[in-house]
């Protein structure tokens, strides 16, 4: 994370410049890093997550990894990959951008001194990074899941031809459909995944590093990395744990069909009551096992990176 995060300072001139500009690197150096570790689980979650509950293609996490694997290759479990590593620099950069600027905004007083932060602060912080990243993150999850899941229409209609088998093709689909609008399929979950779920885990992320800060007398920098890491870790699985049947949701509305006319699910709330007559309270958590399997080891990599990144930018 960009700073110490107890005592933020004011943004300013060139000063200010370069801190969002390490803020930024760092997180897409964090963002590369999470997508190598944590993308093959992703899958696995989006395509459990997508299947459907009467016909379904895979009978659970390890059933679909090992049909992945089978049908696709070594190279299925990265299907999509390019959307999120092609994005991880705009994605990053709005989400540890916004969170280095939520934490020294929330931690500097009217007359631009600098004050430390309250507990309060960093989940209020951690919110305002979540609303403002949901609208890079929107668009590169909507693509890589649009890949993720071809493999599942495929199974289920004979002599299935894919409209499109990369990104670039997708890209190029949306845009013809629905122009500007086209990657935001979904955008109402993801804000409404990404508000409370970045305020909790960022928030976690930031308390557990200052408990350990004040038990042990030490700064920020001298954590250990293994420390980092475990609080990541337990940060990502609340994160998890706190929203995951709206991820649920906004995976339906996201791997629904690109074509405006033909969509099953048009909105939040229509997305839900689908779902739930699908399957009940069971029907949200289709594909939760890769997902907080995957939480603990990308998010400790990621924030690990992000960490040792900025240590090193001084």
């Amino acid at each position: 994370m960009p700073t110490n995060a107890s005592s933020p300072a004011s943004t300013s001139g060139s000063s200010g410049w370069m801190k969002i500009g390490k803020d930024i690197f760092a997180g897409t150096c964090g963002g590369i890093s999470v997508t190598l570790v944590g993308h093959p689980f992703d899958t696995l979650k989006i395509r459990l997550q997508s299947q459907p509950m009467d016909k379904p293609i895979y009978s659970g996490v390890v059933d679909c990894a090992r049909k992945t694997v089978q049908w696709e290759g070594l190279g299925g479990l990265y299907k999509g990959v390019t959307s999120p590593l092609a994005g991880q620099m705009f994605f990053r950069a709005s989400l540890f951008g916004a969170f280095g600027q939520s934490k020294r905004w929330l931690g500097t007083n009217s007359d631009g001194s600098a004050r430390p932060l309250k507990p309060l602060d960093f989940y209020k912080a951690g919110a305002m990074t979540g609303f403002v990243a949901a609208f890079t993150e929107g668009p590169i999850d909507f693509y890589k899941s649009q890949i993720q899941v071809q493999i599942i229409r495929a199974k289920q209609v004979p002599d299935y031809k894919p409209p499109y088998t990369t990104v670039s093709e997708c890209v190029r689909a949306t845009v013809r459909e629905s122009g500007f609008r086209g990657p935001f399929q979904g955008l109402s979950a993801t804000l409404l995944r990404n508000t409370p779920a970045n305020a909790i885990y960022l928030g976690n992320f930031e308390m557990l590093k200052q408990m350990y800060c004040k038990r042990y007398n030490c700064t920020q920098a001298e954590i250990p990395g293994a420390v980092v890491t475990a609080a990541a870790g337990l940060g990502g699985c609340t994160y998890w744990l706190a929203i995951f049947p709206v991820d649920c949701i906004k995976s339906a509305m996201q791997t629904d069909t690109v074509l405006r006319s033909q969509r099953k699910y048009t909105d939040f709330l229509t997305t839900a009551k689908l779902l739930w007559a699908e399957g009940g309270i069971k029907r949200f958590y289709k594909g939760f096992t890769p997902c907080i399997i995957r939480a603990a080891p990308a998010n400790g990599v990621m924030l690990l990176t992000v960490e040792k990144v900025t240590a090193m930018l001084g």
